[in-house]
């Protein structure tokens, strides 16, 4: 046997000497560590639903306090929004609604509603009435015209005027020195803050109620995810938020906005807006059903569409402006 050392010389063997030599190896590369950026987070819905509402408050509250112009057209912005979220969903049952025409006329509604003109408002229904029908007729589509022309009315005042009543809201003041009460510019932001925290409030304590103790389904061939249990935990939470915001103003809040309203009414108030709150999330629940569509859109996180969110305010806000009206027209007779 050789005495000579074995190398690594990588040289290939002499020729008539018969030796192979295996290759080795390279050895592996160490994984490359991954930053701690870069792992995966996914949000849960109720986190991304959360995040929502606390981005969304600050704003909200503020405008309320600003009313004004400001108010009107942000207003003027969900209803846009939200119209459109309609439209889209109602087009999957073959409707062919004027999409632009409806926008338009929706958007408008909170201005007029500001303007406070009974010539203006009267003037746009009609000029809307006549337009929708006029183009209609210029569509090579004549099969489905019924449905079509109803779904870009039903648009109009599901989205646009059902929400207006914010702004009726927001500017109650004007409304109520008719009735005997003295004029206040920041009353109405008290009462839509009122209506707001009512029906947000409804709408937390029934998810949360629900997804804890639910088992009774409220409404299986609309909703299938809403129960019993759900919908009395909205009422009394929604009912608790009424209090909440009468306490708040009467102890925290300068300027008496809501010494008009006792406490025996605000209860009434909220058991009530509560009510109609769950109604108006059914009400879409039941369109939602007939399109096949979990959400009306995704706009907001946790959420779905702008629609999604409005829900429960689109009845919510006339529900209290009409409530309020004939509380304070008894108020100021007795």
């Amino acid at each position: 046997m050789s005495d000579t050392p074995v190398t690594s010389d990588p040289s290939p063997p002499p020729e008539g000497r018969g030796e192979t030599y295996a290759e080795t190896p390279a050895p592996p590369r160490p994984p490359t560590p991954r930053a701690s950026w870069s792992l995966r987070w996914r949000p849960s819905n109720l986190t991304l639903r959360l995040l929502t509402a606390a981005v969304l408050a600050p704003p909200v509250v503020w405008l309320c306090y600003v009313g004004g112009l400001p108010f009107v057209l942000v207003t003027t912005l969900f209803i846009a929004v939200g119209v459109n979220e309609f439209y889209d969903f109602i087009s999957v049952k073959g409707a062919r609604p004027q999409r632009l025409l409806g926008v338009l006329a929706a958007s408008s509604v909170p201005l007029i509603v500001y303007l406070g003109s009974p010539f203006v408002a009267t003037s746009f229904v009609t000029a809307f009435l006549l337009a929708v029908m006029i183009l209609q007729l210029t569509k090579a589509q004549v099969t489905e015209a019924i449905a079509s022309v109803s779904a870009t009315f039903f648009g109009v005042f599901y989205v646009g005027w059902l929400l207006s009543h914010a702004v009726f809201l927001r500017f109650i003041d004007q409304t109520l020195v008719a009735y005997g009460a003295e004029p206040n510019p920041q009353l109405g932001f008290f009462y839509v803050l009122f209506c707001l925290s009512v029906f947000t409030l409804c709408d937390s304590g029934a998810y949360f109620v629900g997804r804890r103790f639910g088992r009774r389904k409220l409404a299986p061939a609309i909703s299938p995810n809403k129960t019993v249990e759900g919908a009395l935990g909205g009422l009394a939470v929604g009912t608790l938020g009424a209090l909440a915001a009468k306490l708040v103003f009467d102890y925290l809040v300068p300027g008496d906005l809501s010494a008009g309203l006792s406490y025996t009414a605000a209860v009434g108030f909220g058991l009530a807006i509560a009510a109609v709150a769950i109604l108006g999330d059914l009400v879409e629940s039941v369109l939602k059903r007939d399109a096949d569509l979990k959400d009306a859109g995704r706009i907001l996180p946790g959420v779905g569409g702008v629609l999604d969110r409005i829900d429960s305010a689109l009845m919510a806000f006339p529900v209290m402006y009409y409530l309020l009206l004939a509380y304070h027209s008894a108020l100021y007779r007795i």
